[in-house]
């Protein structure tokens, strides 16, 4: 049977699509049949899919090498990152260590110092783990005594972990090795560390089978992977998570538990006590609860337990039941994203209207100050309950991250790194506005733009957006904007429900069945632009990642006349079987699944970007990006999408898809490709927003 033939009746603007074979595959929900024709492509190891994969990025590479500005954005686009990028300071054991790109490295290098601001010694260089800098770092931790380093590395972007253990005196890697990790760090105890890890997966499905069986393991250096002991596991709950942390004394160890709801359970074990065990602490899953420090016997946790926009309570091990917990800072009107203890004090951080508002604590629960800010952005704290030292990092929609000092007995911040950047940062601003949704629900957006913008129903717009998962979208820089906005375009951040904004309820009138919200409020977004002036909706770009993805995919299915452009990366576009794949199945207390009810069903059904496009329909100009290794949303979703999408399109609009090879789901992506990777979607953008490259 033939795969894949040319076709003469799909075309646009000269574009011969590969079209993918239909087979009769049919799912039936409770009486309802669904056809799902491209079920094929699910097989991501086949020679069918790989056929279709080529040919498909043959026709886009095609497309995208015709653009006549692309060379010259990516050029712009290299000179706009090639700054200096570090982190704040972290201290261990004598020594201080802090990250660093010098511009234009693929992964960023992390460095030793006697001081949090003396000689920087490279430590290790993740550049040198790979030729084309495709093995990240993705987190570090050392041993109690400062003996050992363990780092955690992702390949090609996929979720599955490594682990190696350097010598911190020498800087030689040992011969400790540990496969099959997966959503974990290494957590150190005595002459050992903890992690998590599932058994090896079915070779050929290591990127789409279903995650089943987290288990918790201990290592002990010296020793092969096959003698560490297994700690817990939950063979009743194959589909949770399970991770652990060891204070900094070795004394406490925390197990968090999460997967079946939005939340968690937390767990605590006494390990000065050789036969103790796990006392679980919490049994409502639809909560979070994070053990944010210990103070001998004491500990501080940051939770939202019958608190909507958090609180910080504290308890001991002699009263570990949440019912005997007592509120340290309680609830107030804004919603709490971050707790620290420094020096023996506390800083609570707090998201008012998606900017950060910081706050200094005592032990006891009283507020010191508020900690002033540099402006209206993004900030978070770093430190350690028994050093002076207090570093924060701080950013927004028109200042790249800067590190800050701040002195906990002054209260005065300094400024200690602010990046050298190839542009002029003022020649840009931002403010917010709030505007009403389908239902009358406020919802903030952020427009960034130069300076001088003119509202005159002409502007090209780039709205982004994501509404999910209680994640707040704060103000962020990207280097990646600055050409389209030099260009004449806005950049339009919208903070969707769904997300954590204004606490749970905001994050639950986005989810099951009232995800609709997320995309009227979306919708809402781009027709309050064009009422006030700012463009048109020939002028209109959507973009959105993950669950973005699903948004933007949803969207451009609902309302195809009022976008000129849609980027959908990653997204998650069949809302029938995602929960079958790798660990889609986590995503059930914020989606439903087609399993649940009859009602759940339909409503899935009824916004699904899958099965909502129309044959005969003209779509915007759609870019649908994705990655071979991504393990998270697997590649079928925007497979099939696509090639449903290039079946029914009608019109000269380009309908294509973007498909990275070594590459994952974004996290960890290698400087070079992510440059490579947005030249080609701001090039698709701009020119199909009909804008001109300044």
């Amino acid at each position: 049977m033939m795969m894949l033939m040319a076709s003469a009746s799909i075309m646009a603007q000269k574009i011969t699509y590969p079209v993918a074979h239909k087979d009769n595959t049919v799912d039936e929900y409770f009486g309802e049949k669904v056809a799902d024709p491209y079920r094929w492509l699910e097989n991501d190891t086949s020679s069918q899919t790989a056929a279709w994969v080529e040919a498909e990025n043959k026709v886009t590479n095609a497309y995208l090498k015709g653009i006549p500005f692309r060379d010259k954005l990516l050029k712009q686009l290299k000179s706009m990152a090639n700054y200096e990028k570090v982190s704040t300071p972290r201290y261990h054991s004598g020594k201080w260590y802090v990250y660093r790109n010098d511009g234009l490295q693929n992964q960023s290098v992390l460095y030793q110092m006697d001081s949090p601001d003396g000689e920087q010694r490279v430590f290790l260089d993740p550049n040198k783990l790979s030729d084309d800098g495709t093995v990240a770092l993705s987190s570090t931790s050392f041993s109690r005594d400062g003996k050992y380093m363990a780092y955690v590395i992702r390949r090609s972007g996929s979720d599955w972990c490594e682990i190696y253990v350097l010598d911190v005196a020498t800087k030689k890697p040992l011969d400790d090795h540990i496969l099959w990790a997966k959503f974990t760090s290494a957590s150190w105890d005595g002459d050992g560390f903890y992690y998590s890890a599932y058994d090896a997966p079915e070779e050929g499905k290591e990127f789409s089978n279903i995650n089943e069986g987290h288990k918790v393991y201990y290592h002990k250096i010296g020793t092969p992977q096959s003698s560490d002991e297994l700690v817990y596991q939950n063979p009743a709950y194959p589909k949770r998570f399970y991770a652990c942390d060891v204070n900094e004394e070795g004394t406490i160890m925390f197990l968090y538990e999460s997967g079946e709801k939005s939340g968690s359970n937390l767990f605590v074990r006494d390990l000065r006590s050789p036969r103790s065990q796990f006392i679980q602490m919490t049994s409502e899953a639809e909560y979070n609860y994070y053990a944010v420090e210990t103070i001998g016997d004491k500990i501080i946790i940051q939770t939202n337990y019958k608190a909507p926009k958090g609180r910080v309570m504290v308890t001991d091990l002699k009263h570990p039941g949440v019912s005997q917990w007592r509120d340290l800072v309680p609830e107030r009107d804004d919603v709490i994203d971050g707790v620290s203890v420094i020096d023996g004090k506390l800083i609570v951080t707090y998201s008012k209207d998606a900017s950060t508002h910081a706050f200094l604590f005592d032990l006891d629960g009283r507020e010191l100050c508020e900690i002033p800010l540099p402006s209206v952005g993004t900030a978070s704290f770093s430190g350690r309950k028994d050093r002076k030292e207090c570093f924060y990092m701080f950013t927004s929609f028109t200042v790249p991250a800067s590190i800050y000092r701040f002195d906990l007995d002054t209260r005065k911040s300094t400024l200690l790194k602010s990046p050298k950047v190839n542009f002029n940062i003022d020649d840009f601003e931002t403010k917010q506005v709030f505007f009403a949704s389908k239902d009358g629900t406020k919802i903030p957006m952020s427009l960034t733009y130069k300076k001088g913008l003119k509202l005159n129903g002409k502007n090209p717009v780039l709205l982004y957006g994501y509404g999910g998962f209680a994640i707040t979208l704060p103000p962020n820089f990207s280097s990646y904007r600055i050409p389209f906005l030099q260009s004449g375009g806005i950049y339009a951040q919208v903070n969707l429900r769904g997300g954590s904004e204004y606490g749970e309820e905001w994050h639950k009138a986005g989810t099951k069945m009232e995800k609709q919200n997320v995309f009227d409020d979306f919708i809402s977004a781009a027709e309050w632009l064009i009422s006030n002036k700012y463009t048109n909706k020939e002028k209109i770009a959507i973009m959105g990642g993950s669950n973005g993805g699903l948004l933007v995919g949803a969207c451009m299915a609902q309302r195809p006349d009022l976008f000129r452009v849609a980027i959908p990366a990653v997204g998650v576009m069949d809302m029938l079987r995602y929960h079958k794949f790798t660990i889609g199945w986590n995503w059930a207390p914020d989606y439903g699944t087609s399993e649940d009810s009859p009602e759940m069903f339909r409503y899935l059904k009824g916004y699904s970007p899958l099965h909502n496009l129309k044959p005969g329909t003209e779509y915007p100009a759609t870019l649908v990006t994705t990655a071979d290794h991504d393990d998270r949303v697997v590649p079928a979703h925007s497979f099939k999408f696509a090639a449903t999408l290039q079946e029914c399109h009608k019109g000269d609009r380009p309908v294509l898809i973007r498909i990275d090879t070594k590459a994952g789901h974004g996290g960890g992506k290698p400087l070079s490709k992510a440059l490579e990777e947005q030249a080609d979607i701001y090039s698709f953008m701009m020119k199909n927003l009909g804008m001109k490259l300044k």
